[in-house]
C-alpha cells in the first residue's frame, strides 16, 4: 500500500485538526457541585492528603497513567537536527499512539536546549507530574548519558525509545526472519549499518541474546579496535563485534573498510542510517536470499521492490505502507503500560529481551511478508506488558 502525495495529505490532516491530540476532562463539570468537588474548595483536601502521603498522588491524580514524551529535536526521524519546534509533530504523534494503543495519557514536551545538564535538570523538575518519561529523537552520544542519569536519579521509569523500542522490535522481527530462512543466530553474519542511538542499542541487545557474528559500520566504515574518531559507545562496540579484529587487526578476515567490505557474504543487513545507501549491487554481494531491514525513515536505505529484485528473501522497513513494518508502536505502549500497572520504576535488559520474544511469538504463521505483528493486533499490548509484569 503506497499512499500517493503522502506529504501533502499529512500536512492537510495536521492543518485540519491543528495537530493530533487534545485534552479532555475525566470528571463532569456541569454543576456548581461538580466544580466544588473537582476544584475549589474540595481539591484542597486532596492536596493535604498528598502532602502527608506522596504515594497517594498515583491514586488521586493524572500521574498514575501519564507519560511525558520529551525531545530536544536533535535527531528527528531520519531528518536530523531540526530543533525543538520541528520535533513537536512527532511528539504529538507519539502521544496519540500512547493513547490509542496503550490507553496512556501522554504529553508532548519539546525543549529549546540541547545541553545535557539542562535537559536532565528540566526533566527532573517536571517529573513529579508523570508516571514515566519517554525520551525521543535525542542524538547520540548525548542520549546515552541523559537516559543513564535520569534512570539513576528518578523514581519513575525512563526509556529512550529510539534505542530500546527500536532494538526490541528489530530483535523480534529478526528472530522470525531467521526462523523463516532456517538460519542460526550464532553463525548468521549480520551487518548493522548505523552506529547512532538505534544502532548501538540493537547491537547490544543482539549480543545479549547470543548473536555473535556482527559487523557495525558507520559513515566512516566498519568499527574495529583502535580505529580513531570513535566516541565511547562506538569504542565499546568495536571490542564486542567484528570478531576477527579482536584477535589480530592484520587478520584478512578483519573488516576495516566501508559498507562494501562489511556487507560481503552477510546474511542480514540492518540499516539505521541514511536513505538510499543500499544498492542492488551491494545486496548481490551478500549470501543468497539475504534478510534486509532497511529502517531509515522516512526514506529507507533501499525500497522493498528493489531489494527483492536483487534477491532478498525478507524485507522490512520502518514505514507503514510496506509489509513487515519495524515500528516502535509495537513496544512503547506495552512497556509503559506494564510499568505503570505494576509500579516498575526501572526498565532493564531482561525486560527488553522478554518483550522481544513475546512480540515475536505474536506471529502465528511466519512468511516472507509476515515476520512481525501488525500494530492493530490486540495480542501485542498484553504480550509486551507481560514482559514487564514477569
Amino acid at each position: 500500500m503506497i499512499i500517493e502525495n503522502i506529504g501533502d495529505k499529512s500536512i492537510e490532516l495536521h492543518k485540519k485538526h491543528h495537530g493530533k491530540i487534545s485534552v479532555e476532562s475525566s470528571v463532569p463539570l456541569e454543576t456548581r457541585e461538580d466544580l466544588a468537588l473537582a476544584y475549589t474548595p474540595g481539591v484542597a483536601e486532596v492536596c493535604r492528603v498528598i502532602d502527608k502521603d506522596p504515594e497517594r498522588a498515583k491514586e488521586l491524580t493524572f500521574k498514575h497513567n501519564s507519560i511525558a514524551v520529551v525531545s530536544d529535536g536533535s535527531a528527528i526521524l531520519g531528518l536530523g537536527n531540526l530543533g525543538a519546534l520541528a520535533a513537536l509533530p512527532v511528539m504529538e504523534g507519539k502521544a496519540a499512539l500512547f493513547k490509542r494503543f496503550g490507553d496512556i495519557n501522554a504529553v508532548p514536551i519539546v525543549l529549546n536546549t540541547q545541553n545535557v545538564d539542562e535537559i536532565v535538570s528540566i526533566i527532573k523538575a517536571i517529573a513529579p507530574t508523570f508516571g514515566g518519561i519517554n525520551l525521543e529523537d535525542i542524538s547520540a552520544p548525548r542520549c546515552f548519558e541523559i537516559e543513564s542519569r535520569l534512570t539513576k536519579e528518578l523514581d519513575i521509569p525512563v526509556m529512550h525509545d529510539d534505542q530500546h523500542g527500536t532494538a526490541i522490535v528489530v530483535l523480534a522481527g529478526l528472530l522470525n526472519a531467521l526462523k523463516f530462512r532456517g538460519l542460526d543466530k550464532k553463525t548468521a553474519k549480520i551487518l548493522v549499518n548505523g552506529a547512532g542511538s538505534a544502532g548501538v542499542a540493537i547491537v547490544k541487545l543482539l549480543l545479549l541474546d547470543g548473536f555473535e557474528n556482527i559487523i557495525v559500520s558507520d559513515s566512516r566504515g566498519a568499527l574495529y579496535p583502535g580505529r580513531i574518531d570513535m566516541n565511547s559507545e562506538k569504542e565499546k562496540l568495536s571490542i564486542l563485534t567484528n570478531i576477527a579484529c579482536r584477535i589480530d587487526i592484520d587478520d584478512p578476515r578483519c573488516i576495516t573498510g566501508g559498507l562494501e567490505a562489511g556487507i560481503q557474504d552477510a546474511d542480514v543487513f540492518i540499516g539505521v542510517s541514511l536513505g538510499g545507501v543500499l544498492t542492488k549491487d551491494l545486496i548481490r554481494r551478500m549470501h543468497p536470499n539475504p534478510i534486509i531491514f532497511a529502517l531509515a525513515n522516512p526514506t529507507p536505505e533501499i525500497l522493498p521492490e528493489d531489494a527483492l529484485a536483487a534477491g532478498a528473501s525478507v524485507v522490512a522497513t520502518g514505514r507503514s505502507d510496506f509489509p513487515n513494518q519495524i515500528n516502535n508502536v509495537l513496544v512503547f505502549p506495552g512497556l509503559f503500560r506494564g510499568a505503570l500497572d505494576h509500579k516498575i520504576i526501572q526498565f532493564n535488559d531482561e525486560i527488553f529481551l522478554r518483550a522481544a520474544y513475546n512480540l515475536a511469538g505474536c506471529v502465528q504463521e511466519i512468511t516472507a511478508e509476515n515476520i512481525i505483528p501488525e500494530p492493530f493486533d490486540r495480542n501485542v499490548l498484553r504480550a509486551v506488558s507481560d514482559a514487564v509484569r514477569m
